[in-house]
């Protein structure tokens, strides 16, 4: 009972229920090792008893906890509590000393408190709305991995630049009022690099593989071009040749191309715009920064670095960066032009009539080996890694192999951290996707060389989380979606519902779940979402309308039941959709008709309440194959395979925005976007 009692004080669960009517213990084997990374001694009873004892008397002595959350006008519960006599300071992140407690302004202040008995301690106190901003009306946009979208301008993958061309072209002629992207964070090197945009080295940061070189204001001083030509190979190879996107290939040409830009001397005016981002980002992308430049002497793994060089705050990190300041600065440059290309497209959405504009992806962790993990050791929680417990649809739960950060350590910081990475990637968003949002209020913790089956949940605090969010989301003016498909814990989809924050829902999972069981009618489905028929993680939906994707998984060993019985039961359920659809009129073409189909579901998601509608970029041109495929590494192409039509053949951008299959489905949405009186028809 002692160790359940100090898991608890913790936020470490001693048990969790994947089903309403099912709990599973978690072994204490697996708390001891979770505390232990919390710096918590729980090895023995007698550990245990002094870690209780060292915790209740620090409570007993805290006047407050580290970080304070207020909503405007409100006194928060752990003011309300200080004892009779207590006197307050406030100093506002506006410059302002309040000396009592009174209507503050929205942001991160320090509050000071003096107990009558001597005691005091100063605390963080997060000022923030009590909802994040909310999308304009009703709109519609697409969802799609950049790196998949080449143009005839692009490097062998899809960049910035086209980017902003999307953005523009789907504005205007569509009147889409958004482009979601899969997350841009900066990748981890290595041999090769992890294709996988979710298993970044920083999200803070984003990744300098996605500029379009040309675009670049001094790259129009460099006499050498020859990169051109090898860039139209690396283009070719993947639109006619049938090649995978070669994402280190990719960055290898471009970077050989940017150390020449670089060489070019900046203007006044772009050298003055040059430090005033670099005076903006602070240590945090001087971290970044000399992470790239060791990553390049030493290799991408900070762990097997020289001893001195694993700690970034050593003398001997400070001695490398001043010789190899020279790289140090390189890598700031890139990361200031990326940030630079991300502005340029969001004008351009913007400039197209877009009101949210870029819709930007937060990955749920980031890579153990990389430059957040190396700049940030002491907020992650060493020795862990970020999953999912064993449910219906995986026994085996899931690894994520992303270190989680420490919820105490946060707290502690006055969730500096987590305030940085949302300011830096709300920088050149009208919205934000986080992915896995669930993690704000829980983790699920797995101790290294463990099986994902022996991990145990992990508690955030939500309110905090909320509210940083919602004050960096306020000061963005973004709106924000999360996607919270999956297991969700009871009363989390309304805490995020009372703070604005949309949820996800896909056309395939929207079902009357406490009822009948069967299609949930357009009618019944919640406003506050983004509505889509498919995500990256799931099959296209013609594979979906075909089957094919069964047929995938068989392929690659991935059924866990005869295929005859998988396609059973897939025909089965397309069949209830199918038929659903046509009663309600929204499938003039019939069953049988692939495209038409396609149609039917999107008209299916424009009669829901949903604020945002996304459509999947490959499923306008017909593309048959997933992005990825979970569960795969090896046997898949993930993260790898260009936007391509029915046949499997490439699409260049020029080619998806010629597109008559494209045109006809977008057609479904020019009612909504057509000005009074026009025809629709």
């Amino acid at each position: 009972m002692s160790l359940a009692r100090l898991a608890a004080l913790h936020g470490v669960a001693t048990s969790y229920a994947p089903s309403e009517d099912v709990t599973v213990p978690v072994s204490d084997t697996t708390v001891i090792a979770v505390l232990a990374a919390l710096d918590i001694d729980a090895s023995t009873p007698e550990a245990v008893s002094a870690a209780l004892a060292r915790h209740e008397a620090a409570l007993a002595d805290r006047l407050l906890p580290p970080t304070v959350v207020a909503r405007p006008g409100e006194r928060p519960p752990a003011v309300r509590d200080l004892p009779p006599g207590t006197r307050l300071r406030i100093e506002t992140e506006q410059g302002g000393t309040l000396d009592k407690w009174q209507e503050l302004p929205l942001g991160v202040h320090r509050l000071h408190a003096q107990a009558a008995d001597g005691r005091s301690v100063r605390a963080t106190l997060v000022v923030a709305p009590e909802r994040v901003p909310q999308p304009p009306g009703h709109s519609h946009g697409f969802l799609v991995q950049l790196y998949s979208l080449l143009s005839a301008r692009s490097w062998g993958m899809g960049d910035l630049g086209d980017l902003a061309d999307l953005a523009a072209w789907s504005g205007r002629v569509h009147g889409a009022g958004f482009v979601q992207v899969n997350p841009l964070h900066a990748a981890a090197p290595g041999a090769p690099t992890d294709p996988s945009p979710y298993r970044p080295s920083s999200r803070r940061f984003p990744d300098p593989v996605h500029l379009r070189v040309e675009a670049v204001p001094e790259y129009a001083y460099v006499e050498d071009r020859s990169h051109l030509r090898r860039a139209a190979v690396l283009r070719e190879a993947v639109l006619d040749r049938g090649a995978l996107i070669d994402r280190d290939a990719v960055w290898a040409l471009k970077k050989e191309a940017l150390e020449l830009v670089y060489e070019v001397p900046l203007g006044p005016g772009r050298r003055a715009a040059y430090a005033d981002y670099l005076a903006d980002q602070g240590r945090p992308l001087e971290d970044y920064a000399t992470w790239c430049a060791l990553a390049e002497e030493h290799g991408p793994d900070w762990h097997t670095w020289p001893a001195p060089l694993r700690d970034p705050r050593s003398h001997g990190t400070a001695r490398a960066r001043a010789a190899l300041q020279h790289r140090v600065d390189f890598h700031m440059w890139l990361a200031w032009l990326t940030d630079a290309q991300l502005a340029d497209a969001q004008r351009a959405a913007r400039e197209a009539g877009m009101e949210t504009g870029l819709v930007h992806d937060l990955a749920v962790g980031v890579h153990p080996d990389g430059a957040d993990a190396w700049a940030q050791q002491s907020t992650f929680a060493a020795g862990m890694s970020v999953g999912a417990p064993p449910d219906a649809f995986n026994a085996r739960g899931q690894d994520w192999g992303l270190p989680p950060w420490r919820p105490d350590a946060l707290a502690a910081t006055g969730y500096a951290p987590y305030r940085g990475l949302l300011r830096g990637i709300l920088r050149n968003a009208g919205a934000l996707r986080i992915d896995h949002v669930m993690g704000l209020f829980r983790l699920w913790w797995v101790p290294a060389g463990g099986d994902p089956t022996t991990g145990t949940y992990v508690r955030y605090d939500a309110d905090a989380m909320l509210a940083v969010l919602a004050l960096e989301a306020h000061r963005a003016g973004a709106a924000v979606i999360g996607e919270d498909l999956g297991t969700v814990e009871p009363g989390v989809r309304e805490s995020l519902s009372r703070r604005g924050v949309l949820g996800t829902s896909v056309l395939w999972f929207e079902r009357d779940w406490s009822g009948t069981g069967r299609p949930l009618p357009p009618e019944m489905w919640r406003e506050e979402c983004v509505a889509t028929v498919t995500t990256h993680d799931l099959p296209s939906t013609a594979a979906r309308l075909t089957g094919e994707h069964v047929e995938l998984r068989h392929r690659l060993g991935l059924l866990t039941r005869p295929l005859g019985q998988e396609q059973a039961e897939d025909k089965a359920e397309l069949a209830e959709w199918l038929g659903f659809l046509s009663r309600l009129g929204l499938l003039p073409e019939g069953s049988g008709d692939e495209e038409g189909e396609v149609r039917a579901v999107h008209r299916f998601l424009l009669r829901t309440p949903a604020r945002m509608t996304g459509i999947w970029l490959p499923d306008a041109v017909g593309d048959r194959r997933p992005q990825n495929l979970p569960g795969t590494w090896d046997e898949y192409p993930n993260w790898r395979l260009p936007v391509a039509g029915p046949q499997g053949r490439p699409m260049t951008l020029e080619e998806v925005a010629a597109s008559p299959r494209l045109h006809r489905l977008m057609a479904e949405f020019r009612p909504r976007t057509a000005p009074p009186g026009a025809q629709t028809t």
